[in-house]
């Protein structure tokens, strides 16, 4: 795991050397291990490393035949069949991310761009081909790893993270996308290609971006639950014995991919399924003991999960580590939390996220974690909300976080993202989805969107904060090739989502009890907010970036309220006014809160 940067020049001169280095600078907390940056014609790419695999030769950039040059951010799990596949090649390194140069190198012009379609794995790859002043941009189908792009005068520049396009000095200041803005406070997260700041875009899950002569020429996307990314796309399954062994095989091989690493890893322990699923698969798979990580919320309102975690450490004979989370470290470590957060996301597991993976980064560099079984399985309660019969029917995310509120002077669009994506699944399900069904068209919005905008995003701003890897094995396409071919009655059950997990977990690891009623994850911020919310409503409704948006005594009127709606709306300012005073103001955020917020 690392952070990659570039610019593909439209002047015809190479990038300066400078610019380089400022953008590996501002990504150097994702890649703690070293820096380095290379210019070729017209093409200058730089790369910060956080050494997991081959730690000896495994610096990057990495050189192929004809000019070829490559940056990577992440991991190939099919490095070793592509290898025995380019046997021969000269291979200058054991890396998992040099197999890509060769693909692209031997495949007939027409069909070069599309060397991503081989790789399985979580990825950002930067391919530079100096010949034909081209770069080629791809990102992993399921959007773990992030890519971002700003177009200008100079050309293209591209980075794993929105800070180090701003350091770079090719773009104007940083300045809100207020549509986007508005879309995240209402949301959680921002959709699609857009961001909350000016200019500066996302690659879409799954897309290719071509860059040629400084100016991009062409941009496709692979869908993560197509045809294409199924490889074992066949029937589906309705044998609940059957669907058992499928489940297990892939869940098996999946995290054994995933597992490959030449330093010690570990993975988040809640408790609930998903997390409880990964620890039965790895402590089958290991020699020694795995490391697991919880955090809990002692003294607080809220379900604390260290207990269930607890048991299921010791029924797999792990080595169990918790972690207490105070209100003192809420109002500390916000403002670096949110620091973290450049693309900016208002769901309150950054908290428990960040501060693990601080503990985390003391014993391991690489975490396993469940993101993606709600998805893929379909979890959450809202899936069978939006399926009982008409009238009473809710379709998901029917209501945005402000909606009726009167805070926000503007908002009544923030739905259009989401809707825009409903809409191409359901126009054209089998571009999206092997096997269509109202849940699995559910499950693909879900995908398309808040999985990457919001989940997979946390995860990767809070432990790549810490230079820690996190590794999703539910979000491979061996395991979506099993769960989009359930038949729904094998995913949704007795009003039970994710029933054949259930019922593997129940089999594989019973005292993870996963048949007990969920008593779901949540995070005290409203609870906290609420215990200063008068002195925090000022502060936040003074903030210029809040003031432009929002009604400030509207604004001070949620902090002081006792409903939880309204306190989660407060959060989502807290976390909107923490952002902009850093992203966009530049003001230092590793104080707290007070002395952040207060600061101006």
């Amino acid at each position: 795991m690392c952070g990659i940067a570039g610019v593909a020049s439209a002047t015809g001169q190479a990038p300066e050397t400078a610019v380089l280095d400022r953008m590996a600078q501002a990504l150097s907390h994702r890649g703690p291990d070293g820096c380095h940056s290379v210019r070729v014609e017209a093409i200058g790419l730089a790369h910060a490393r956080l050494a997991i695999v081959d730690l000896t030769t495994g610096d990057q950039p990495l050189y192929g035949p004809d000019g070829l040059v490559l940056v990577a951010n992440g991991e190939i799990y099919n490095d070793l069949p592509l290898r025995q596949e380019l046997s021969g090649r000269p291979f200058r390194t054991g890396s998992d991310c040099e197999a890509p140069l060769f693909l692209y190198h031997e495949a007939p012009e027409a069909q070069k761009t599309a060397f991503a379609s081989r790789l399985r794995g979580m990825y950002a790859i930067a391919l530079a081909d100096p010949a034909r002043d081209r770069v080629v941009l791809c990102r992993d189908p399921f959007g773990i790893k992030p890519l971002y792009i700003a177009q200008g005068d100079f050309g293209v520049a591209f980075a794993s993270e929105p800070c180090a396009l701003l350091a770079s000095g090719l773009l104007p200041a940083a300045r809100v996308e207020t549509a986007a803005a508005i879309e995240m406070l209402n949301l959680q997260f921002s959709t699609g290609s857009r961001t909350p700041l000016q200019g500066i875009e996302r690659l879409l899950p799954g897309e290719t971006v071509v860059i040629e002569r400084g100016r991009i020429v062409s941009r496709q996307r692979r869908f993560a639950l197509s045809d294409a990314l199924i490889p074992s796309d066949g029937p589906l399954l309705r044998s609940e014995g059957e669907a058992l062994a499928a489940l297990e095989a892939a869940l098996l091989d999946s995290v054994t991919a995933h597992q490959r690493s030449d330093v010690p890893y570990g993975m988040f322990l809640s408790g609930g399924v998903d997390s409880a699923t990964v620890l039965a698969l790895m402590s089958r798979l290991n020699d020694q003991p795995v490391r697991a990580f919880t955090a809990g919320f002692p003294g607080s309102g809220v379900h604390d999960e260290r207990a269930q975690a607890a048991l299921v450490a010791k029924a797999c004979g792990a080595e169990h580590s918790d972690l207490a989370i105070t209100e003192q470290d809420f109002w500390r470590w916000l403002p670096s939390i949110v620091a973290s957060l450049d693309d900016p996301v208002a769901d309150y597991a950054v908290v428990p996220t960040w501060l693990l993976a601080r503990q985390a980064r003391q014993s391991v560099k690489v975490i396993l974690s469940g993101e993606g079984g709600d998805e893929l399985f379909a979890g959450y309660g809202r899936y069978r909300a939006a399926l009982r019969p008409w009238p009473f029917a809710k379709p998901m995310r029917r209501r945005g976080t402000f909606d009726g509120l009167g805070v926000l002077r503007a908002g009544a669009g923030w739905r259009a993202g989401l809707t825009q994506t409903e809409r191409a699944i359901a126009d054209a399900p089998q571009q999206w989805l092997a096997h269509p069904s109202r849940l699995k068209r559910l499950q693909a919005a879900d995908v398309a969107e808040w999985l990457p905008n919001d989940l997979l995003t946390k995860l990767d701003r809070c432990l790549m904060a810490h230079g820690v890897e996190g590794r999703v094995p539910f979000l491979d396409p061996v395991v979506a090739g099993v769960a989009m071919r359930l038949d729904d009655r094998l995913t949704l059950k007795d009003k039970t989502g994710k029933w054949l997990l259930r019922r593997w977990l129940d089999k594989a690891l019973p005292q993870a009890q996963p048949f007990a009623r969920k008593k779901g994850f949540t995070v005290p911020v409203g609870e906290w907010i609420a215990r200063d919310g008068a002195r925090l409503g000022g502060w936040v409704a003074a903030t210029p970036a809040v003031q432009e948006i929002a009604d400030p005594a509207a604004v001070r009127g949620l902090f002081v309220a006792t409903d939880k709606d309204r306190l989660f709306a407060a959060w989502s300012l807290l976390v909107y006014a923490l952002w902009a005073r850093h992203h966009l103001e530049g003001q230092r955020c590793d104080g707290d809160v007070a002395s952040v917020l207060a600061a101006a």
